[in-house]
Order: structure tokens, then C-alpha cells, then sequence
């Protein structure tokens, strides 16, 4: 297997450099989160999404002015500033960044925070962790093909299961522990640096309001102005916007709800790890509660920021902070250690 990089590999990896990950030499003497790399300030930093391969910055705050470049899919952008502009009236959030301005609805916000890998997992059991990366590479072994680099990545906000720590390849940029992937989707195992995973503790999913009886929560979705109300005793204890599925085929189901099953980390797609880019794969969906039988859900969502309008599959996507409460506050009540817990879960009802 060679080491050589594309152009694209090399930009994305070169990316990585001067944040400090570098893949680099991990130094496990080192205070937890840090490197041998430590200047970089990634404090405003975003991550091209979205589904498109490019996307554009404009000379000015609008989709009417005039193009300065295209971005490419997982090009880093620093920021220098947020700017409100006067469209699109539901998200007129704009970056000012170098040569122009870059809309919110197609990027994700990132940051480089690197993680103190533990040093075992008892055998039989896997831990749930977050990538706190803008992005991870995949490897894969087989004893045919040795190490094999997969042509996607698992991305910031996502999270998985890991089952083991281990050896990875041999590559030059980085020189550390490896975390074998569960994916339930697939069906076997692959290999990502541990420097970028943070393994959840399990008390960070304690149920909120267990106490709560489930008749006494509620969750209403307005489809027309694409918000979410959570209820307790008749009450509005959380309230956000979302973005549901695209009008057609892909329209999210209209009607009365339970949550059940749900999970804290779901593979979507069509499970070929080998798609690249193009391929419909979404490794690693945070905080999943699924209302339908043919598997819309509430999640967290790493791939756009455009909530207020129709984005998804027929799912409804949320920022992953705000899926993770709905999560925790939803019953059926959440164990760690199980992929699914079935049970008679908190009604929702989704209307026009």
C-alpha cells in the first residue's frame, strides 16, 4: 500500500498540519488535548458540507453578487467575522472570510480539540465517542489487502462506537493509538486515530426529567415554519427551529408519533464504504430517536446549518447540542450500553 497522497489528500491533510494534528506525532506525556503544536488559533473555523462538491464565497453577503472562488468539499476556512445580512430571511447568516463572504447553510463550524486516548476497553463491551476534529481519515484491515485507506471520513459531531484500541498503519503524519469502529450498518470493523475521538462518560447521558411521567411529554413539530416545541405538562420547556425533509418523495410524515426506538449513533446511507464523496453515507448520526417505521428520526446534524428550511431525507435534522438533549429528555430512557432501547416512547405530532 502506498503512502503517496493526491493533491486533495494532500490539502486536506496539509489542513491538519498547521492545526497541530498533522496527523502528527501524538506525545502521550503531553498535557490531555494538546500536541507538540500548539499556535494555531482554530477558534473561528469552518468546514465545507453540505451535499454539493463546491460551494461559493461572494464578493459581497448575497447569492446575487459576484463569485470570488468555489470551495471544495472538507476545505478548512478560517473567519473573521459574522455577518447578518438581509437574505435569506430565515438563516441570514454570513463568514466573512478571505476574498469575500460565505453563507452558513452549506458549512459546519469545527474546531481542533485532541483527546488523551484510553489505553484499554474491556473485551466484549465498546464506549461512545465523539470526533472533536473537523475530520478523521478511515482505515481498514483485511489480511488480503493489509491496510486500506476508505474514501470517506467521519466528521466533527459525529459519534461511534469504539471496541478496541489498537496498532494502525504505518503513515508518516501520524505515530499513535488507533480506535476499531463499530459500524452496525456494515458489519465490520475500521480503524481511526484515537487523537481525535472524545470518549462520552456515562453519566453525560443521564435522562433529563425522569421523573416526568410519559404522558406528561410531548413533542409538536411545525412543518410550515419548521420549529420544535418540547412540552412538559402542557408547558414549553424547549423550542428550536429544524429543517425536515425536501418536498416529494422525500417529505417528512405528517401525524401522530411515538419515539422508539432510539440510538446515539446510526449509520445512514447505503453501507459502501468505498462510495467516496458522492456516496449517500452518513457514519456515525448523533443521537437518533426515531418516530416512523420506515426510519425518520430526530438526529443531529454535521453535514449543513441551514435550519428553517427543508433539508433532509425525511428526517428531522436539529443541531447535534439540541438532538442530544431531545435524546436525553425523550423517553423511552436511554442506557449507555445498549444500540437500541425499545419501549413506549414520548408522543410527537407533526403538522402543517
Amino acid at each position: 500500500m502506498s503512502d503517496g497522497l493526491s493533491r486533495r489528500d494532500f490539502l486536506k491533510l496539509g489542513g491538519l498540519s498547521l492545526a497541530g494534528l498533522a496527523f502528527g506525532r501524538f506525545t502521550s506525556n503531553l498535557p490531555l488535548g494538546t500536541t507538540a503544536f500548539t499556535v494555531f488559533d482554530d477558534s473561528d473555523l469552518i468546514r465545507v458540507a453540505g451535499t454539493s462538491k463546491t460551494i461559493s464565497i461572494n464578493t459581497v453577503p448575497s447569492f446575487k453578487s459576484a463569485i470570488y472562488r468555489w470551495c471544495e468539499r472538507d476545505e478548512l476556512i478560517h473567519v473573521y467575522e459574522e455577518v447578518v445580512a438581509d437574505e435569506p430571511k430565515f438563516n441570514p447568516v454570513w463568514y466573512r472570510v478571505w476574498g469575500g463572504y460565505i453563507h452558513r447553510d452549506r458549512v459546519q463550524r469545527v474546531k481542533y480539540i485532541y483527546n488523551q486516548p484510553v489505553d484499554s476497553i474491556p473485551e466484549g463491551t465498546r464506549l461512545l465517542a465523539e470526533v472533536t476534529v473537523p475530520f478523521v481519515p478511515v482505515w481498514r484491515y483485511t489480511k488480503y489487502s493489509n491496510w486500506t485507506k476508505l474514501g470517506f471520513l467521519l466528521y466533527s459531531e459525529s459519534v461511534h462506537w469504539i471496541e478496541a484500541v489498537e496498532d494502525g498503519p504505518t503513515v508518516p503524519w501520524y505515530q499513535g493509538p488507533w480506535y476499531r469502529i463499530f459500524d452496525e450498518l456494515i458489519g465490520y470493523p475500521y480503524h481511526v486515530p484515537a487523537i481525535g475521538l472524545r470518549v462520552i462518560p456515562a453519566q453525560e447521558l443521564d435522562p433529563i426529567s425522569p421523573e416526568t411521567p410519559w404522558e406528561e411529554k410531548h413533542i409538536d413539530v411545525n412543518l410550515t415554519n419548521q420549529s420544535l416545541n418540547a412540552y412538559e405538562y402542557g408547558k414549553i420547556v424547549f423550542q428550536t427551529n429544524i429543517s425536515s425533509g425536501l418536498p416529494g418523495p422525500t417529505s417528512t410524515s405528517v401525524g401522530k408519533f411515538n419515539i422508539d426506538p432510539k440510538t446515539p449513533s446510526k449509520h445512514m446511507g447505503n453501507g459502501d464504504l468505498f462510495a467516496g464523496i458522492d456516496g449517500y453515507e452518513l457514519p456515525g448520526v448523533p443521537w437518533t430517536s426515531f418516530f416512523t417505521g420506515d426510519g425518520q428520526a430526530f438526529h443531529g446534524t454535521y453535514w449543513h446549518e441551514n435550519f428553517g428550511a427543508p433539508m433532509s431525507h425525511g428526517c428531522i435534522n436539529m443541531r447535534t447540542s439540541e438532538a442530544k438533549w431531545l435524546f436525553r429528555w425523550a423517553r423511552p430512557i436511554s442506557r449507555y450500553d445498549a444500540v437500541n432501547t425499545p419501549g413506549f416512547g414520548t408522543s410527537v405530532e407533526i403538522h402543517y
